[in-house]
């Protein structure tokens, strides 16, 4: 696999770097420069923050597995350290707070990149671009497919929990009724049993949830309907990890495989499969 080479090919343009630093701590040493990139380096395990529950960014399959586009980039970071990757799977809205006490070393779960977020924990990105849109039922689409309809008291929606959906709707939307959801399973199940008329959430989330259940009755917008940029979150106080990731991010732009990670979770859809 291509994907494979480049691991490879990171990993020695890297490996001085990391065989230095290995070599400093396991002499007791400490940079005090790169706190984060301390700890990963002496624990020789990279713990990565994840919903699970994005897809197709990250997601747990039926064997329990955590899978998606997020979970390559995790492994890649991982590989190129020469560490073990370790994914933390909770509820969205813990990630970032998690982030700030140091229970994980970076997340990477669909995070927006947004300057209220930006104050608290540093990015590096996007490698993504989103945006948002809603998912409801066919039978309920001319009701909300444009925000002044959505903007009444008699509309229910639902988002998840701490996203910039909820910020979306709170700030777009007021007069709507907002109900919210630790993870998106709760949210389309709200959708799907009409205790709400629509799911606003990132684009491909809604997309994928009309892929997932065909015989729901799901039906999405055609195009975004604003423009969300995702980054891999990092601790506020590491700039060399910070300036590593994003050189890593330039490495699979560059390489082509970043494009390749694209086409494998968004146009191939046979991973839909392993989902419960």
């Amino acid at each position: 696999m291509r994907i494979a080479r480049s691991f490879v090919i990171w990993g020695v343009a890297v490996g001085l770097m990391v065989s230095g630093w290995g070599q400093a701590l396991g002499a007791g040493e400490s940079t005090n420069v790169s706190p984060v990139l301390d700890r990963i380096m002496a624990k020789k395990e990279l713990t990565v923050g994840t919903a699970a529950s994005m897809p197709p960014l990250n997601m747990t399959a039926k064997d329990g597995e955590i899978i998606g586009m997020e979970v390559d980039l995790a492994r890649f970071f991982a590989n190129a350290m020469e560490v073990k990757l370790t994914l933390s799977r909770m509820h969205f809205n813990q990630l970032l707070p998690a982030l700030e006490k140091g229970q994980v070393d970076m997340v990477l779960s669909g995070v927006t990149m947004t300057p209220q977020r930006n104050l608290k924990v540093a990015f590096v990105g996007p490698y993504f671009a989103s945006g948002k849109s809603v998912l409801t039922k066919k039978k309920n689409v001319e009701s909300v497919d444009e925000l002044a309809k959505m903007n009444h008291p008699d509309k229910v929606l639902v988002a998840l929990k701490g996203s910039t959906s909820q910020m979306f709707v709170e700030n777009l939307i007021p007069k709507a009724k907002l109900v919210l959801a630790d993870n998106y399973d709760q949210a389309v199940a709200s959708v799907q049993s009409d205790k709400a008329i629509a799911m606003v959430a990132d684009y491909p989330i809604c997309m994928v949830s009309v892929y997932r259940y065909p015989d729901a009755g799901f039906i999405t917008l055609g195009k975004p309907i604003s423009y969300e940029p995702i980054g891999v979150a990092l601790p506020a106080n590491d700039p060399l990890l910070v300036n590593w990731v994003q050189n890593s991010l330039n490495f699979l732009e560059k390489s082509g495989e970043m494009e390749g990670l694209m086409l494998r979770w968004f146009k191939d859809t046979s991973w839909i499969n392993r989902l419960p």
